[in-house]
C-alpha cells in the first residue's frame, strides 16, 4: 500500500498547519480515518486492512519520509489498535463497529490495578499518550495488587496488566511541548478510583491472543522496534534527500564545488550507501521471520537479530545527522525549513526509550 498524489498532497499541505496546532489538524485526520490508517493491523472482518506486517512496515516508512509527525501519531495509534487482537473479541467488535476507533496510551507500569471480585479498581498518571486528543480510548499498564500487595508473575516479578478505559473515564493533562513531534500531542492522562471488569484488562502475549490471524502470533517486542524503526528510516531518507538537493543547489558555484563540494558529495553518498545496506538488512530480517512465523518455525534469533540491528541503526542515524546538518547553511536552522522540522522530528523520535541502546 503505497501514498497515491492525492494524499501526498494533503500530508504536505497540513504539516505546517498541525505543527502550529500541536494536533492533527481535521484534514490529516478525516484522511488517516477515510484512508484506514489507523487500523493498518486490524483484521479486515472488524473494518481494519488487515495488512501482512512487510506491507504495513512499507506504508509507515513512506509515510514518515514525507510527514515524520504524522507518522510517529499513525505508527503509535494503529499499534494500540492491534490490541484488539488480544481483548474479548465480542467487546472488540463493539468498539470497532465505530470507524473513527483510535487506541492509545502508554506501555510504562505506572499505574496500580487493584483486583477485586469482578474486576479491577484503577488508579495511576501516564505519560505520553500519542494522538491524545483524538483517542476514543486509552490503553495503560498497572501492577496488579490484592490488598494492596503487589502479585507476582511466573518469574516472581510484579504482575503486570494491560487495560483500557473509555476516553470520558480519563483525565487528560495537556502538558506536550516539545520541539519535534509536535503534532503527535503525546499528552499525559491520568486514572484515579475507576473500577473495570476484568473483560478490560489484556495480556500483550502472542499466547494469549484472542484473534488467530499470523499477526498476532508475532510478539509484540519485535513488532514495536520494527514499526518505530520504519519511522526513523523514512526520517533519514527525506534528510539526506534534503541534504542532496541542497549540495547540488550550492554547486552552481564553481568554487565551492572544488573547494568543498566534492568531499561533501563523497561523504552523502557514502551514507546514502550505509541507509540502503542497513535497510535492506532489516527488511529482510522481517520477511524472513515472517515467514517462519507461517510454517511455525523457531525465530529467536531472527527477533534477537532485529533487536540488535534496529538499535544500531538509530545509532547510526543520530551520527549521521549530526555530521551533515552543520554543512547546510544557516537555512537548516530556519524552524519552517523542512531540514529542520525533519531534524526536529529524528531528535525528538530519539527520546523514545525503545530504540535506545
Amino acid at each position: 500500500m503505497l501514498l497515491n498524489q492525492a494524499q501526498i498532497n494533503i500530508i504536505k499541505d497540513q504539516q505546517a498547519l498541525a505543527i502550529q496546532a500541536k494536533s492533527m489538524t481535521s484534514q490529516q485526520l478525516d484522511l488517516a480515518i477515510s484512508e484506514k490508517w489507523f487500523k493498518i493491523w486490524v483484521p479486515k472482518s472488524l473494518g481494519g486492512m488487515g495488512l501482512p506486517l512487510i506491507d504495513g512496515l512499507q506504508f509507515l516508512e513512506e509515510l514518515a519520509y514525507y510527514d515524520g509527525g504524522l507518522a510517529w501519531t499513525v505508527t503509535l495509534c494503529s499499534g494500540a489498535n492491534l490490541f484488539v487482537g488480544f481483548i474479548d473479541p465480542q467487546i472488540g467488535k463493539e468498539i470497532f463497529e465505530n470507524p473513527a476507533v483510535c487506541l492509545g496510551g502508554s506501555g510504562r507500569a505506572s499505574g496500580y490495578a487493584e483486583k477485586m471480585n469482578d474486576g479491577y479498581r484503577i488508579k495511576g498518571y501516564w505519560k505520553y499518550a500519542t494522538g491524545a486528543p483524538h483517542l476514543t480510548h486509552f490503553t495503560a499498564n498497572c501492577i496488579v495488587t490484592e490488598n494492596g500487595i503487589p502479585l507476582l508473575d511466573e518469574h516472581g516479578e510484579s504482575l503486570v496488566k494491560s487495560f483500557f478505559f473509555d476516553r470520558d473515564d480519563v483525565l487528560i493533562h495537556y502538558d506536550w511541548d516539545t520541539f519535534g513531534l509536535e503534532c503527535t500531542a503525546s499528552h499525559s492522562f491520568s486514572v484515579e478510583n475507576h473500577f473495570v471488569k476484568a473483560s478490560r484488562s489484556f495480556l500483550i502475549k502472542e499466547t494469549t491472543s484472542t484473534w488467530s490471524d499470523q499477526l498476532y502470533q508475532y510478539p509484540f517486542m519485535p513488532f514495536a522496534e520494527l514499526t518505530l524503526l520504519t519511522n526513523f528510516i523514512g526520517m533519514y531518507k527525506r534528510f539526506l534527500d534534503l541534504v542532496e538537493k541542497y549540495f547540488i543547489q550550492r554547486s552552481n558555484d564553481t568554487i565551492w564545488l572544488e573547494n568543498k563540494g566534492k568531499e561533501k558529495f563523497k561523504l552523502l553518498d557514502g551514507i546514502q550507501h550505509d541507509l540502503d545496506t542497513r535497510r535492506l538488512s532489516i527488511y529482510k530480517l522481517a520477511e524472513h521471520s515472517w515467514q517462519n512465523l507461517t510454517y511455525k518455525k523457531d525465530n529467536q534469533s531472527l527477533y534477537d537479530s532485529i533487536a540488535v540491528e534496529s538499535r544500531d541503526f538509530v545509532v547510526i542515524i543520530k551520527q549521521n545527522i549530526i555530521a551533515l546538518f552543520p554543512l547546510c547553511g544557516i537555512a537548516a536552522a530556519q524552524r519552517e525549513h523542512e531540514m529542520n522540522i525533519v531534524f526536529r522530528n529524528i531528535f525528538t523520535a530519539t527520546q523514545h526509550s525503545l530504540l535506545q541502546h
